[in-house]
């Protein structure tokens, strides 16, 4: 027999699909892991346990949330609820306005921000604004420019189109002040009351509509004559014909991709005057608006601001040039053939560069310019990890930690450790005792805080992660002297939970009323719900010595393995023959530690007998459910293989 020694010295593959198995070949393969559950791969290496969530508060329902930072000083968590949206600041809520989307709707919802104010889009409402100030909050709907028109009366800058058919004519019987206007066909739209109209390109106003051919409008703009003409339009967005489905700021200009009725068209406002869609006479800073015109029409789901102005539809992603984009200096080229969903809106994220968005297939592609192609690809971001993502619903990015968090339709969270230059991608699933509807990365001016909402048991918590708490949906409390008695845990009522007290792991309680009763006094609480991480490598390389001839009478058998960890109080490993607890010093095999290491970076050694039943299955596996800190480096695997 011949003794091998192999050395796992990182987790950057992260979890690979078991579809995989056989290809031993990859890369990662050797620095992947058949599961990596509660746990984030860090840039170096290793994997850590996730932290855990402290409690905030509850919310009326569900919900999705959003990031509202006017600086890394200044910081809000918005919740966007059923006819609502909550402001919370500082794990408090600190304001709460009135909205007009439902719960129903709220998938749909997109929203982008400049400065102290978020445009918030929903294709069947018309378009809110969210200002901040000093003092206050508040929301209203989205108003287009206004600018004094030849008569003293305002004309709105908001974008036109011509929607009914070319041959329709309108005829109105005077040239100013009040006059009726009859088409040739039916136009009008009780709806239309209120909203302008243009005629030979003077806008009026809608004042009153009499049936679907007549109507009664103000004239805003003189008109040339009253004779009849198919030179009329109406506003491009309105209550007939439906509002923005998406927005965002682009070399000074607001850009506006897609609507109900419109679903394929661009517009950009003028350059420095964000809510001005006049196209004027086109000169370089006056507004812009074409069609995405191709073999189908596609939908625009998204725009986005990066390298160049990024447009995401239901079935391509496109990039328009300009330097700067001007009504004469502008082209729009396709660059790959993805497609976003339609069903719902997943944010775009910017990491480093590349535009990480949801395709419609459910995966997750990244959208990157490459130099040497002069063009865009879209990556496929989950390529060996595609069994853990399963058609997100939400999607962020924590700049501090460097990983991607995305929410999936069954309330799991999958996390993506990202570092692009060295080509890593590495997958973890997050799993809690709920489902995960929605999260956001505050970032402040000493890092950033993960809230995710979870309903748990019909309740919907919102939540903010905690690096100094290893349970989730926890609360933590101090006391001036010793107290066996707490109180406070109100929503946890009826729920078993975890218990920290003065750093030691106490025996799990059914919370009563709101309240525990400690075996012993302490002057320090954290209780909440567990949550079990779990690591398994994958199994023997059949292309690595070790794994060569499996299935042909050659076979390999563990003899011990050594973990390396830092900062890792104790470790619970199975090498096949149930959880043994590792402590710091090197023991022999089955040995129990009765007490806890001191954190540090340690050698912990596990040895075992017998040969392995099924050799598809990993040799080691380290899982655990104490709330105790556990960072593993890496793990070091002796084997005997048979000749």
């Amino acid at each position: 027999m011949t003794r091998v020694t192999t050395v796992k010295t990182n987790f950057t593959g992260g979890e690979i699909c078991r579809r995989l198995l056989g290809r031993g070949d990859l890369r990662a393969y050797e620095n992947g892991a058949m599961a990596l559950r509660n746990v984030l791969v860090q840039s170096t290496g290793g994997v850590t346990r996730r932290p855990g969530t402290l409690y905030l508060g509850e919310v009326k329902g569900p919900g999705r949330l959003a990031a509202f930072s006017f600086s890394t000083e200044q910081t809000h968590l918005l919740v966007f609820a059923d006819k609502r949206v909550e402001i919370w600041t500082g794990g408090e809520k600190t304001a709460e306005l009135a909205a007009p989307w439902s719960a129903a709707q709220l998938p749909q919802l997109a929203w982008t921000q400049s400065a102290d104010v978020m445009l918030i889009c929903h294709p069947e409402i018309r378009p809110r604004r969210l200002l901040r100030t000093a003092t206050a909050w508040w929301l209203e709907p989205l108003r287009f420019a206004v600018e004094e028109g030849p008569t003293g009366d305002p004309l709105v800058r908001i974008p036109f189109h011509r929607f009914a058919d070319d041959g329709i004519t309108l005829k109105p019987d005077g040239t100013e002040g009040r006059v009726r206007v009859t088409a040739s066909a039916p136009v009008f739209h009780p709806r239309q009351e209120w909203e302008a109209l243009r005629i030979r390109r003077r806008q009026c106003r809608i004042i009153a509509v009499r049936s679907s051919t007549e109507a009664l409008i103000e004239v805003l703009e003189p008109l040339p004559n009253a004779d009849p003409t198919i030179d009329w339009d109406e506003p491009a967005f309105s209550h007939t014909r439906g509002w923005p489905v998406s927005a965002c700021f682009h070399q000074d200009r607001l850009v506006i991709g897609g609507s109900r009725d419109l679903p394929n068209r661009l517009w950009l406002s003028r350059s420095g005057d964000l809510f001005n869609f006049d196209l004027g006479e086109g000169l370089d800073d006056e507004a812009i608006e074409f069609a995405i015109l191709s073999d189908q029409v596609n939908p625009i789901r998204a725009v986005a601001s990066g390298r160049h102005l990024q447009v995401f539809t239901t079935g391509a992603e496109w990039a328009v040039t300009g330097e700067p984009l001007t009504p004469t200096a502008i082209r729009l080229d396709r660059q790959t053939r993805i497609g976003s969903p339609a069903d719902r809106q997943v944010p775009l994220r910017d990491i480093a560069g590349a535009t990480v968005f949801c395709a419609r297939a459910g995966d997750l592609r990244e959208f990157a310019w490459t130099d040497l192609e002069r063009s865009y690809s879209a990556a496929d971001l989950g390529l060996v990890s595609g069994h853990l993502i399963d058609t997100p619903t939400d999607l962020d990015w924590d700049p501090m930690r460097r990983v991607l968090l995305a929410v999936m339709a069954d309330g799991r969270v999958g996390a993506c450790a990202v570092e692009r230059a060295e080509q890593v991608a590495a997958w973890s699933l997050i799993e809690t005792a709920g489902r995960v509807e929605s999260l956001a990365v505050v970032a402040g001016p000493k890092g950033a805080d993960i809230h995710w909402l979870v309903e748990r048991d019909g309740r919907h918590m919102l939540e903010v992660w905690d690096d100094a708490v290893a349970l989730d949906c926890a609360l933590t409390g101090d006391a001036a002297t010793p107290t066996a008695r707490w109180s406070g845990l109100e929503h946890l009522a009826g729920r078993r939970v975890g218990i920290v007290a003065d750093g030691a792991v106490l025996p799990d309680q059914t919370v009563e009323g709101g309240k525990l009763r400690l075996p012993r006094p302490a002057v320090r609480l954290a209780a909440g719900l567990r949550f079990e991480h779990r690591v398994e490598p994958l199994p023997a390389n059949l292309l690595a010595p070790e794994g060569q001839g499996q299935g042909r009478g050659r076979r390999a058998r563990p003899l011990s393995v050594t973990f390396r960890t830092i900062d890792c109080a104790d470790l619970t490993a199975d090498l096949g023959r149930g959880p043994v607890a590792v402590p710091l010093r090197r023991v022999a095999a089955g040995a129990l530690a009765e007490d806890t290491a001191p954190p540090g970076t340690a050698d912990r050694t596990l040895t075992t007998l017998g040969w392995p039943a099924d050799p598809t299955r990993p040799l080691w596996c380290v899982r655990d459910d104490r709330p105790l800190p556990f960072t593993l480096l890496s793990a070091t695997l002796t084997l005997k293989v048979n000749d």
